[in-house]
């Protein structure tokens, strides 16, 4: 992974040293609440309902053991004993003490972290595959191109202040697991006409209040110009973007305004101008960084049947919670953050350092980040499965869920965000009570369950199998369904089923959806597929037929 040189240091320290003298001035009143937002937002921290929420970033999703420690360890010290990792590959304390912040940034800081950028209308945390490098079926391992981005993006004098915030995502692989269709800028490595690596470019994706799905601005993109033409397309935002109306800011809205033609017309303008110029990234450049992201010491090792002999909790946990790794005798373990008894994507502070430590005996010292809210340990021999499982399964971190309806991607909702309308932890509950056979829920095969508390859409509800949106009648939370929405490669959005529900429906509504799928599904059809085939109708006449039980 990447380590910081002199002047990363220098950086974040300089940044951390800002902080606690803004957040002194701001607690000593010499700083208004308007003066202090922007300073806070810049460094990761938001007002939420019951106390300050810091969000600490996590470039591409990537972490040292060193550095889950830390956030162990500053989960037990400055908050409530967890953290909660987010869609974006992040984390977010819940509970800190305002004025413990900077302390928190300076411990950051002692193992290369930071919260910078991860809040306020600037460029975000980049994301990317949580398989990059040790997938079998990627062209080019992403990464080294996040971390060459997020050296250009942190501290851009020219795009601090953007009409809203940006967020950019980056593949390798034709799956696509780092939803890129519903970023601001999706940067998809391709191989072009003669052969060569480069990229095509998406750009107007995004969900919240007005869910949609990017669009190619440019098929293919040598390689040495992707910071010229990202900073193109960000020219063009920052001067045309909308700064009226904050839910008509994003870039999406303006790709949609002027249509992909004149949009890109516009970028290729721009970029005319710059492309021969100083952001010209040179093949020096990418191999000195590409250097940090060498294969670790694979050993010479045969595939072996790590199940065969075992338990069926083990054979499970297998087939789900791992994954087929590019080098022989080695396999990729999701630790599931999925247990039916806690909040999906929290963490706590041991856990974390345990899955530190199993970092360094099995998987090189290296955790990551998933976007559906998952750990996982990139490098396990096969041969060691069986004992990895045994540890992750004492700590309740080995639900054999990976991919299924249980396997949710969930906001905090109302529980902590002041702009949530309704819950989702509780629900996330409902579902897990509702849908407890382990039996049952292979047989559904792939399923993609998200669900957001507000239109902002943190939990990805517009792109999910099946789709829960938290919304507000009269003081009371209710909840719409959509079905047919997608991430991947193959991103779509969802559509209603029809009036929303109550909460306590909420299972029983997703028990009538499945049934109709179990009814007429073909083959080795998925959810997804048999709702594309039929549409929504039949679904949403078995849901609304009679009443649904509470």
């Amino acid at each position: 992974m990447y380590r910081y040189d002199v002047m990363d240091r220098t950086l974040v320290d300089e940044r951390v040293a800002q902080f606690r003298d803004q957040t002194r001035r701001f607690l000593a009143g010499e700083l208004s609440d308007d003066e202090f937002k922007h300073l806070r937002l810049r460094n990761g921290l938001y007002i939420q309902t019951h106390a300050p929420m810091l969000r600490v970033a996590i470039p591409y999703g990537l972490l040292s053991s060193a550095q889950l420690r830390m956030l162990g360890s500053i989960a037990r010290r400055y908050d409530r004993g967890y953290g909660h990792f987010t869609t974006r590959q992040n984390i977010q304390y819940n509970w800190p003490k305002l004025e413990t912040v900077p302390d928190i940034l300076a411990d950051l800081a002692t193992v290369e972290m930071h919260a910078i950028q991860t809040s306020g209308n600037c460029i975000r945390n980049t994301t990317s595959d949580h398989l990059a490098g040790v997938t079998p079926n990627e062209l080019e391992d992403p990464r080294p191109w996040c971390e060459i981005i997020r050296q250009w993006s942190t501290f851009h004098p020219e795009f601090t202040y953007l009409p809203r915030k940006f967020k950019i995502a980056v593949t390798g692989a034709a799956q696509d697991r780092a939803a890129s269709l519903v970023h601001d800028v999706g940067v998809h490595i391709v191989r072009g006409p003669n052969g060569d690596l480069g990229f095509e470019i998406l750009a107007g994706g995004g969900l919240g209040r007005t869910p949609i799905i990017g669009q190619v601005v440019r098929e293919f993109l040598p390689r040495e110009h992707l910071l010229s033409y990202l900073e193109a397309i960000l020219r063009v935002y920052n001067l045309e973007g909308r700064r009226d109306n904050l839910t008509k800011a994003r870039i999406k809205i303006l790709v949609k305004a002027l249509g992909i033609q004149e949009f890109r017309r516009r970028v290729e303008a721009e970029w005319e101008l710059i492309r021969d110029g100083g952001l010209r990234v040179q093949e020096a450049e990418v191999e000195r960084i590409r250097a940090f992201f060498t294969p670790p010491a694979y050993k010479a090792l045969a595939n072996s049947e790590p199940a065969a002999g075992k338990s069926a909790a083990f054979r499970a946990w297998y087939r789900y919670n791992t994954a087929e790794h590019k080098v022989p005798g080695y396999r990729v373990v999701y630790v599931s953050l999925k247990n039916p008894d806690v909040a999906p994507g929290d963490a706590t502070d041991a856990q974390m350092e345990l899955i530190a430590d199993l970092a360094d005996r099995y998987s090189f010292g290296e955790v990551r980040v998933t976007h559906t809210q998952n750990l996982l340990l990139a490098d396990v021999q096969q041969d060691q499965a069986f004992e990895l499982w045994q540890t992750l399964e004492k700590a309740g971190l080995a639900t054999p869920n990976i991919g299924t309806l249980t396997d949710m991607i969930c906001c905090p909702g109302l529980d902590f965000c002041s702009l949530a309308n309704a819950s989702s932890i509780d629900v996330a509950k409902l579902i897990n009570d509702r849908f407890d056979d382990y039996d049952y829920l292979y047989d559904l095969g792939e399923l993609d369950v998200k669900m957001s508390g507000c239109m902002n859409a943190c939990g990805h509800h517009h792109v999910g199998h099946i789709g829960i949106l938290g919304v507000d009648k009269g003081g009371e939370a209710w909840y719409q369904i959509t079905i047919g929405g997608a991430a991947g490669a193959d991103a779509s959005l969802g559509t209603v089923i029809g009036p929303s529900v109550k909460k306590a429906q909420v299972p029983e509504t997703i028990a009538r959806l499945l049934e109709v799928y179990v009814e007429h599904r073909q083959d080795d059809e998925r959810f997804l597929d048999t709702v594309r085939r039929l549409g929504v109708k039949p679904f949403k006449e078995r849901v609304y037929a009679a009443p649904v039980a509470a």
